[in-house]
């Protein structure tokens, strides 16, 4: 009965977050950083103990479970990032969506147990999981300021821009996020050569493939940006492309195993 009073109130708290973030969507004014941050920091306390509690302390890797603690992972981030450089409109999009998914986890999904891993296949995937974490909130930084940039083209100055920083700032703390998602993606690439056994046997064939190749798609991304200065819709493009093929090579076959197929052993 506990568990889901805990997760009750932190979806609460990722909504308040989320909803002091979207002041000036809301009526105007500037976002209230200090207390979302607050808020947000108990609201990821919370959800860690759901997961604790919920998953037996271990790595449950199960779609619905999987999907609950990416979510966790990207709004722990996500803090990080704002309390370094305030992006409000960040918390914005990812606070409700890990309420949501956190929600479905625990009152929709169907229970499912951890399965056992050795200290090296928990270290690969915890990994994966920083890498993961930090490209989404890369690709959803490209999209804003995809947003912000043709706000900008057509001179529709909302109040709502003032939940982002300047278009430069916003470009640079894009491309950082996306150098550092592509150091982790490497080291899970390599710690998968290392300590999976079969890296492309069954089920695994796909996500190492499609992994390499949104590795490949990152690595363009930052090559072109330092050999050529690219920037604007190619980099937007590229990012979201490349989010989009890892999250395939993360999600596509548990979705299709487990949500289709109802297979989740």
């Amino acid at each position: 009965m506990l568990i889901p009073i805990v997760a009750l109130l932190a979806i609460v708290l990722y909504l308040v977050a989320a909803g002091l973030l979207a002041r000036p969507l809301l009526g105007g004014g500037a976002p209230l950083n200090r207390s979302a941050d607050g808020v947000a920091g108990a609201a990821i306390v919370a959800h860690a103990g759901v997961l604790l509690g919920t998953h037996r302390g271990a790595l449950d890797l199960h779609f619905f479970a999987a999907l609950s603690l990416v979510a966790g992972v990207v709004a722990a981030l996500t803090l990080i990032v704002n309390l370094s450089r305030p992006v409000a409109a960040l918390g914005v999009i990812v606070f409700p969506l890990a309420a949501l998914l956190l929600g479905i986890d625990v009152f929709v999904a169907p229970p499912s147990r951890p399965l056992g891993m050795d200290w090296q296949i928990k270290l690969h995937v915890t990994v994966a999981l920083l890498a993961f974490g930090v490209l989404s909130i890369a690709a959803v930084l490209a999209i804003l300021l995809a947003i912000q940039e043709r706000a900008l083209r057509h001179r529709q100055f909302g109040s709502w821009l003032r939940a982002l920083p300047p278009l430069t700032l916003t470009e640079a703390l894009l491309f950082r996020l996306i150098g550092a998602g592509f150091v982790l993606l490497t080291l899970t690439l390599l710690s998968g050569i290392l300590f999976v056994d079969d890296l492309f046997g069954q089920h695994l064939i796909h996500k190492t493939v499609l992994s390499i190749v949104a590795w490949l798609v990152f690595g363009t991304l930052l090559f072109g940006r330092k050999q050529y200065g690219w920037r604007g819709s190619r980099a937007v493009n590229l990012t979201l492309i490349g989010m989009a093929i890892l999250l395939l090579a993360f999600f596509g076959s548990k979705f299709v195993l487990e949500v289709i197929l109802h297979r989740t052993a």
